[in-house]
């Protein structure tokens, strides 16, 4: 075989210096340096805050994380949380860090008493990553500590240290305070956004009955924990029954059943939400089916018992195992037998105290059952006709790599919802064939809202959507992690976005509260002169965009298919813009989609009209 001559070890390579291997390429950061070069890996993604998985909302939960720690050890019954800007105060009563310890805990990797199983047994942040990320990662940190009269504050800037001070306080009491910006090198510009804050803090009230947490002075308290959230959940919608609600020392469950379809989780380990699950999740759904039908005497299906479920879980586990450093999901397979033995015990003795609305859970799953089998054959003759059309799903261009199949590249892989063959035309070309699939719409789909489950069997185009995404049976089956909404910025888009949204919320309500639906945001406009091309994406970015440049040439970009492939390859490659559903509760998506999709013609015209924007061309 011939040698490369411009291959490495080649007589002409150029890049030699850049390959070798030796001791000058061995480099060596200290611990807060590769948090801020590898931010990903302790924090999850950036963002500007418009997520609320953002990294900014995830520093703040690092913090109170050990807070919420101290109330699970029965140290500290109030929680105070202020924010001035971007700067965030968190101060507990607690038992204070060590003094001696207090600069080592925020600034060295590996250093903190959660590994000491005699100090903390039920801890969320186990890897003593969690404040060191926040000291690192903000532009300003100081933490306090006071403990017998005596306290010790240090402060640091990007996780280098300003100063230490020692002393006395007598009159304060014991306990911790963190105040931490984050930093604009690192997070851009960012913005908190007040309703996925008080959506986290509300979530620590329900999972720690007897906790106060006060921000800006609005409280969030919970005397009646998991079955406080699913209420809230709830709002004005009325459940089949009464909330099942069970607790033990380290379990606490709550469920029932609405009227909608699919099923709604929300779990806790340790007070962590892990959003994606985990084995405490599918334990418990396990434990309600053995539950029901040990109280029935019946042997129902399990999709006929959950199909409509609203619960919660929120276990304590003394050495949780995460996926991850943002703790999503649980890994712990030990844990299984237990939990769905308890959850079923629990079940069966509510059922049998609570006779009436244990009849009217009976009477829910009978009627899921009827339903099923009712489908049944509807089921069957869309699967013949599916067949008949092609063997594989009609308009979808799939890629390689897919979400149920795991992998390294799982979490990119996704599907875009195009508005038409010519949008879809467009990405095709210019795609990553490996991670990224295109599904074309024949035009406006079908105004789901009202219609009964039978709607996706009977329609051919929303059949075949569930079929590209796996969805058919659950979130167990999804094809791609990230389903993107890809429509024109005009009103018939605008409807086909909302026609889809109630679709996917009407009969596969998970896919959105998962948080697995985005909207792609595309250029309105592109600017350039001879020297420059700038894409806007709104017409404040154009009018900037214009200044700046001087004489410029300005495109409108009236839809998706009248944009070159080389030019949209950047709209959905590393620079893609994508604006995730976010739903803040159950209860405001029949709200929303009874406004929005249902039959209130006068109302939505008067909304329309009272709301609308006009821009004055000068």
């Amino acid at each position: 075989m011939a040698k490369n001559s411009n291959g490495p070890g080649g007589p002409d390579d150029g890049f030699k210096a850049k390959r070798d291997y030796d001791d000058d390429s061995v480099k060596t950061l200290d611990a807060l340096e590769h948090i801020r070069l590898r931010t990903g890996m302790y924090i999850g993604r950036l963002g500007d805050g418009s997520n609320p998985s953002d990294g900014i909302y995830v520093l703040l939960k690092e913090v109170i994380d050990n807070s919420i720690d101290e109330f699970l050890m029965g140290q500290g019954r109030k929680i105070e949380i202020e924010r001035t800007d971007a700067t965030l105060r968190v101060r507990d009563y607690g038992r204070g860090i060590p003094l001696g310890k207090v600069i080592d805990c925020v600034s060295q990797i590996n250093t903190g008493a959660k590994y000491n199983d005699d100090v903390f047994q039920f801890s969320v942040g186990l890897n003593g990553v969690g404040t060191k990320a926040v000291n690192a990662l903000s532009s300003r940190f100081q933490v306090t500590s006071w403990r017998e009269g005596k306290f010790v504050r240090a402060a640091f800037e990007r996780g280098r240290i300003l100063e230490e001070k020692k002393g006395k306080d007598e009159d304060a009491k014991t306990g911790t305070e963190v105040i931490f910006t984050p930093d604009p090198e690192i997070f851009g510009n960012y913005a908190y956004q007040e309703s996925f804050l008080e959506h986290r803090l509300s979530y620590y009230a329900y999972l720690n009955t007897g906790l106060e947490i006060v921000y800006n002075g609005r409280s969030f308290k919970s005397r009646e924990g998991l079955a406080d959230l699913l209420k809230r959940e709830l709002g004005d919608e009325t459940p089949v029954y009464e909330v099942v609600h069970c607790r033990a020392d380290k379990l606490e469950i709550a469920f029932t059943h609405t009227h909608n379809y699919g099923e709604n989780y929300f779990s806790f380990v340790n007070g962590q939400y892990t959003n994606d699950g985990g084995t405490h999740q599918s334990a418990f759904r396990e434990g309600v089916l053995k539950g029901v039908n040990e109280y029935a005497n019946a042997s129902f299906a399990g999709e006929d018992v959950r199909d409509g479920m609203l619960g919660a879980i929120a276990i304590k586990l003394k050495d949780p195992i995460f996926e991850s450093q943002t703790k999503n999901k649980l890994g712990n397979t030990g844990i299984r037998t237990d939990i769905v033995r308890e959850v079923q015990t629990a079940v069966v003795l509510w059922l049998h105290k609570h006779r009436a609305e244990a009849d009217k859970l009976i009477d829910k799953v009978k009627t899921n059952e009827r339903i099923r089998k009712e489908l049944a054959s509807i089921k069957k003759e869309a699967r013949e006709r599916a067949k008949k059309t092609a063997i594989r799903v009609p308009k979808l261009i799939d890629c390689k790599l897919h979400y149920d199949e795991g992998g390294t590249r799982a979490e990119e892989s996704t599907i875009f919802l195009a508005e038409g063959d010519s949008a879809g035309g467009t990405m095709v070309q210019c795609r990553d064939v490996y991670t990224q699939a295109i599904f074309s719409l024949r035009g406006k789909p079908l105004n789901c809202h009202g219609l009964k489950r039978d709607t996706v069997y009977k329609n051919e185009e929303l059949y075949n959507m569930m079929r590209a995404l796996g969805i058919e049976n659950g979130l167990e089956g999804l094809r791609y992690n990230r389903v993107v909404i890809a429509t024109d910025a005009d009103v018939d888009g605008m409807h086909i976005r909302n026609l889809l949204l109630t679709y996917f919320l009407r009969y596969f309500e998970e896919l959105v509260t998962k948080g697995h639906v985005y909207v792609l945001e595309t250029p309105l406009f592109r600017v350039r002169n001879k020297q420059e091309t700038v894409y806007c994406y709104s017409e404040a970015e154009r009018d900037r965009a214009q200044r700046r440049l001087g004489k410029v040439e300005i495109t409108r970009f009236k839809g998706l298919g009248e944009i070159n492939p080389k030019e949209f390859g950047q709209f959905i490659g590393n620079d893609i813009r994508l604006d995730r559903v976010v739903v803040d509760s159950l209860s405001s998506i029949s709200r929303s989609l009874e406004f929005f999709m249902g039959k209130n013609t006068p109302k939505r015209k008067q909304f329309i009209v009272d709301n609308l924007v006009t821009e004055v061309l000068l």
